[in-house]
């Protein structure tokens, strides 16, 4: 019984130390186990005493030599500057400033398999058109008859291989499904699955920033997706394109809006090669879409603080910073394209698009004169709260 007392006596303590002296350690268990980070963020840590006044940070190795430089370390959030009660790897930022983003961009990347774009089937005799019963759209076909799809002419020519039906492998949700569908002769001899696919998919979305070093980019913060399930797209390849804004659908409450923006040149800008859930990466084949005379460094999630901060974009025709006010800063064990929650302050931005609109992820966040991450989402229900992501997400991606 006393031992019992005992150890309630000491969690109660414990409660009452940590809520008297303001210790966040929700926020430390939800600190992932490596982050990228810089020394003046670690030690703006303990100056604004970020997770409580009785917790210090301290980088307890100053970093391993890679060709010369910081590469990675180690931090310690301690209680009392003494009890080491979390350890991080700590992955130094680079010194090395980036171009910066914030112009539309067009997107077109060529997936592996063929995507279904229609919940509808036509018969190729009479032209009927009817519910599909087994594809939706958004369904990726990766095989036929267990024959890998690459494109659709390969489509055609398994299927005309057949006269009956053929096995379909395809994915939604994540998953590898199956099904036999029946095959249709239309009126020129050719055998048909009477269904809508295509195999490359395009967009509009925002550039972030460009590495100068090697003119690698991260663009749109979340990935290119299916649309209706939303599952990432494998692809095999893509291009980024030049695009002139057409007009702008002002969002409201319910209704996101979006930018209408048209591709002005057949010639690519450059290539994407990596489609992840926190963004397209790649390389420019040159600098001329982006200002090189502007540039900042990266910021780690350790130096984002709710308050100001600023939206670049090129929406208005030129190149503007636009007031927001973060919300919420979340500190995820694992990555996240909703990192960061914020509001638009500025009423010329709320005039010009209703706040966040599709076409603007990617767009840079700026906070004392750092890139600290991106739009990705808007709020349905409220289009001047929008989502983003942290930089230091998309520098892992472009290094991974």
């Amino acid at each position: 019984m006393k031992k019992q007392i005992s150890i309630f006596f000491y969690i109660f303590l414990c409660v009452l130390l940590f809520a008297i002296c303001n210790i966040k350690i929700d926020k430390l268990m939800q600190m992932p186990s490596e982050i990228y980070s810089s020394y003046q963020e670690i030690s703006d840590v303990n100056k604004d005493k970020l997770f409580g006044s009785l917790i210090k940070l301290d980088s307890v190795e100053n970093g391993l030599l890679t060709d010369g430089n910081k590469d990675e370390g180690v931090a310690i959030f301690k209680l009392f500057g003494l009890i080491p009660i979390k350890k991080i790897k700590i992955k130094y930022l680079p010194e090395e400033e980036v171009y910066v983003g914030g112009m539309p961009i067009g997107l077109t990347v060529d997936t592996e398999g063929a995507v279904v774009v229609s919940d509808s089937s036509i018969d190729v005799k009479t032209s009927k058109v009817s519910k599909n019963e087994v594809l939706r759209n958004g369904d990726i076909i990766t095989k036929v008859n267990d024959n890998k799809i690459d494109n659709l002419e390969e489509i055609s020519s398994l299927i005309n291989e057949n006269t009956d039906q053929v096995t379909v492998e395809f994915k939604r949700n994540g998953k590898i499904r199956s099904c036999k569908l029946p095959l249709i002769k239309d009126s020129s001899g050719n055998y048909k699955l009477g269904i809508w696919v295509k195999d490359d998919i395009s967009g509009i979305g925002t550039l972030t920033f460009v590495r100068k070093s090697d003119n690698a980019f991260g663009a749109l913060g979340h990935p290119v997706t299916n649309g209706k399930d939303n599952d990432v797209v494998s692809i095999k390849s893509g291009q980024i394109y030049n695009c002139n804004l057409v007009s702008i659908n002002k969002g409201e409450r319910g209704n996101p809006g979006e930018l209408r923006c048209v591709f002005t040149s057949k010639n690519s800008l450059g290539e994407i090669v990596k489609n992840t859930n926190y963004g397209v990466y790649g390389n420019l084949n040159n600098t001329d879409i982006v200002d090189t005379n502007l540039s900042y460094s990266l910021g780690g999630r350790l130096g984002v603080r709710c308050g100001k901060a600023k939206i670049i974009s090129y929406i208005s025709g030129i190149k503007e910073e636009y007031e927001i006010e973060i919300i919420k800063a979340n500190y995820q064990n694992s990555a996240s394209d909703k990192s960061i929650v914020f509001r638009v302050k500025d009423k010329r931005l709320l005039d010009l698009t209703g706040g966040i609109v599709q076409g603007m992820s990617g767009s840079p966040i700026v906070q004392n004169g750092k890139i600290i991450g991106a739009v990705t989402h808007v709020f349905i229900s409220d289009p001047t709260k929008g989502y983003g992501i942290y930089s230091d997400w998309m520098l892992e991606q472009l290094d991974s």
